[in-house]
């Protein structure tokens, strides 16, 4: 058979790793030399989940796969986040165990064998690659991100009664099956897969925790900034909730919230400048709205982002949708100022009356998942 003659062809995988990529094409055959040499014997497959990098990052994955079956590659139109590519990556694979780790070099593959050792021995359902345990550290993070790192480990394990020292890794190994059915409980948006499946699974995994030591990054940039934050609180609210309120709802009414501050600061100026206060409201609720659509294209759905001349028919459509809202919010205001005339009172009782109804349309009809 000519599949034969490709190197990794004839055994059935035991170990799939499942490596998120955007803008690693440099990082990718030194990732591929590392896992070879650290997975010798071992029947294994690697699987780039690659966000449509423009510098041809899959290209050079599938260039890879073209003289080694054990490479493949999937490139994601219109998607991206490391969570949702970590989430497909895994259910495209068929091996019994899954390791999911960065392209950037950081994360310890030597590990891998120990990890996938204790898969087999069923002494865990996840081995988790841990930077707080004994035996490992963070390698040169500075005092900042250290910092930000360890405040965020702790409010996870506090808030959502996490018994792992390391729940924001990114280097972890778990069984296929078992991840199959905490897969429709997790979020596809974010960064922290390894803290969804834990807060998930509600303590019904059996966890073992091995030390390693954060690596230096050798080529790219860290995807890291300030919107991963907003990701973190979202995804612990959302698990606070058990998943009654979504990590895209708490990010859209975060932004609504600053659209109300956008709002009150507009009505407040307009009146200032003797506007009649319909019109007045009016032209806040325009003002805020314009605010919020381009703060939730960059924030809450930044992985169906609009740019181009999508933007602006997005704009405008988002304001088609929305212009029942807007009545409502006009009528409701000014019936509530003709009866007390407390101006903030009565803009924010229009302006609540369209944030469930401005997420639902702008979900079905204005950032239309691909």
């Amino acid at each position: 058979m000519i599949e034969a003659s490709i190197p990794g062809a004839a055994a059935a995988r035991q170990l799939c790793v499942v490596v998120p990529t955007f803008n690693e094409r440099d990082n990718v055959p030194k990732l591929f030399a590392k896992l070879e040499a650290a997975l010798a014997g071992i029947s294994w497959e690697v699987i780039f989940v690659d966000d449509n990098s423009p510098d041809g990052t899959s290209d050079v994955a599938r260039s890879l796969a073209q003289s080694d079956a054990r490479v493949r590659c999937i490139r994601r139109i219109g998607r991206r986040g490391l969570s949702g590519a970590c989430i497909e990556g895994i259910l495209a694979s068929s091996a019994p165990f899954v390791a999911v780790m960065d392209a950037d070099l950081q994360h310890d593959e030597t590990q891998l064998p120990k990890m996938l050792a204790l898969l087999q021995a069923k002494q865990a359902e996840l081995v988790v690659g841990s930077r707080y345990v004994s035996g490992g550290d963070t390698g040169n993070f500075n005092s900042t991100r250290l910092g930000g790192s360890v405040f965020a480990t702790t409010i996870a394990k506090k808030l959502l009664h996490i018994d792992v020292a390391d729940p924001m890794s990114g280097f972890f190994m778990i069984r296929r099956d078992r991840f199959e059915q905490l897969a429709p409980a997790l979020s596809v948006q974010g960064f922290k897969i390894l803290l969804d499946i834990v807060a998930s699974a509600h303590g019904k995994l059996r966890v073992v925790e091995v030390p390693y030591s954060f690596g230096e990054r050798l080529h790219g940039e860290s995807k890291l900034d300030s919107r991963v934050v907003l990701d973190f609180l979202g995804l612990v609210l959302a698990k606070l909730t058990r998943d009654l309120v979504s990590l895209r709802f708490v990010l859209f009414a975060v932004v609504g919230s600053l659209g109300l501050l956008v709002h009150l600061v507009s009505l407040y100026t307009a009146l200032a400048l003797s506007v009649p206060f319909a019109h007045a409201q009016a032209l806040a609720a325009l003002v805020a709205m314009t605010g919020n659509f381009l703060l939730n294209n960059r924030l809450t759905y930044r992985d169906q982002r609009l740019k181009g001349v999508a933007l602006i028919r997005g704009l405008l459509l988002f304001y088609l949708v929305c212009s029942v809202g807007l009545l409502a919010n006009v009528g409701v205001a000014f019936s509530v100022y003709n009866q007390e005339p407390i101006w903030w009172l009565a803009g924010v009782a229009g302006a609540l009356m369209g944030v469930v109804w401005n997420y639902g349309v702008s979900s079905l009809f204005v950032w239309r998942a691909k």
